[in-house]
């Protein structure tokens, strides 16, 4: 294993998170003005990337490519184009991949796309055209050496009978030259651990990064979510159960389940610690709950600084904990 790769995974991706930031095309020029002030304000925050979406059946083709052209012509960030199949040939498809690289873009995310008939419609393919995002893939990698993401559904896709079709299907995607997977969005963290493994186990190794969708409007999120196979947990629907016309109330308890989730995150790492039975994973876990609080600080030079020490320090402490005259008694009295 890459030995920057297992720091990280050591620590629980200690350090600098690394995000990326989905635009839609602009409509108009209001629209414009308004993605573009997003823009500046999130580029200090340094994203790996910033993809736009692609419109079904190509409805944003234009719109598409010259906001991706733009940020690569006026800003330092790296865009990725979304990039669909649907009623369209593959020569269609292809030509606008071209000129994604001729613009510079050197990343897309390639989807099958909704059916023309709208979610939940049965999908069919364009007589000339890709299948399929595995096929599209492999059409993609032909062209030029693209980076490219695809999706990942950690509840399923509405359309696949089983969870096990759905893993199938995406270990298509990678064997046909996917880099990366983006997921579905979803609220309940334990769906995305659980594809994580699914996935693991059926030999899926590259970069599985979740989705994740701020809650603006709940009313407006949670209809998102049916449409396209994420559940809702009746818990956070109760909590914003009266607050369809009060946006501020909304977005504070959204601030709220977040603030939650990152407790819950401190409370598993600190009952791992107590379950463990060595000094090498205690120490391992006890320097991602003091980074994890370091991350929560929004302070990128405190958590960077924590990582960075617990990393240097981690083998002097083990050793320590080690010479003592009773490891094991000492680790089951910390650990109480």
């Amino acid at each position: 294993m890459n030995t920057t790769r297992e720091r990280k995974s050591r620590l629980l991706a200690s350090g600098d998170i690394d995000v990326s930031f989905e635009f839609f095309p602009p409509k108009n020029e209001k629209m414009e003005t308004a993605l573009w002030s997003a823009i500046e304000r999130l580029s200090p925050l340094a994203p790996e990337f910033v993809s736009v979406t692609y419109g079904a059946g190509g409805s944003t083709r234009e719109r598409t490519h010259s906001t991706v052209a733009r940020i690569v012509k006026e800003t330092a960030l790296r865009p990725a184009a979304h990039l669909t199949c649907v009623d369209a040939t593959k020569a269609e498809v292809d030509e606008v991949a071209r000129g994604y690289w001729a613009a510079g873009v050197r990343h897309i995310v390639a989807l099958r796309g909704d059916p023309a008939a709208g979610i939940g419609q049965k999908y069919v393919p364009h007589p000339g055209g890709y299948a399929n995002s595995a096929e599209l893939v492999a059409g993609l990698k032909k062209i030029a050496n693209f980076e490219i993401s695809v999706g990942g559904y950690p509840e399923k896709h509405p359309e696949s009978p089983t969870l096990q079709f759905d893993i199938d299907n995406l270990k298509a995607k990678v064997d046909s030259g996917a880099d990366r997977i983006i997921t579905q969005f979803g609220f309940d963290n334990a769906h995305y651990l659980r594809f994580l493994e699914r996935a693991r186990a059926a030999g899926i190794w590259i970069p599985i990064t979740p989705g994740i969708v701020p809650i603006h409007n709940f009313r407006q999120v949670a209809g998102f979510a049916v449409r396209t196979g994420a559940s809702v947990p009746a818990w956070l629907a109760r909590r914003f159960e009266g607050l369809e016309e009060d946006a501020a109330s909304q977005h504070l308890v959204a601030a709220a389940v977040a603030t939650e989730e990152q407790i819950a995150h401190l409370r598993s790492l600190v009952e791992q610690m107590r379950g463990t039975h060595t000094t090498s994973s205690y120490n391992d876990l006890d320097a991602a709950f003091h980074v994890a609080i370091a991350q929560i600080s929004d302070n990128g030079l405190i958590a960077a600084l924590m990582a960075a020490m617990r990393e240097a320090l981690r083998q002097a402490m083990v050793t320590a904990f080690e010479r003592l005259d009773d490891p094991a008694a000492t680790l089951e009295t910390v650990t109480r």
